[in-house]
């Protein structure tokens, strides 16, 4: 089954962070905290301005983003936990070490 946002609504993925400390403890599931990084696999439409126009998001699929601990709404397809939040609650889009080098090689 695939979900599709409306409007200014995207689709996010946790990306789990490492379980082990750096002294090699393991962190069981329910002592760790849930990331607040994610993969976005899918965006809506757009924002739907007062003159009924839609803005383009600025996010896009792959864009790996930072959100608040609370943000978003908690959902499960197909088995699989996912966070529906709008564009305003992502607080930034992280670059990785491919995005940056393309970006300076342009």
């Amino acid at each position: 089954m695939q979900i599709r946002p409306l409007y200014d609504r995207v689709i996010v993925k946790r990306i789990e962070t490492q379980r082990t400390t750096a002294s090699g403890i393991v962190i069981p599931d329910s002592a760790a905290e849930k990331p607040e990084q994610g993969e976005v696999i899918a965006v809506g439409s757009g924002r739907l301005l007062q003159d009924g126009t839609l803005r383009a998001l600025q996010l896009k699929v792959g864009d790996r983003v930072l959100f608040g601990k609370y943000a978003g709404q908690t959902v499960k397809v197909d088995g699989e936990e996912l966070l529906v939040m709008r564009e305003e609650d992502v607080m930034g889009v992280l670059d990785t070490d491919d995005a940056s080098a393309a970006r300076k090689a342009a």
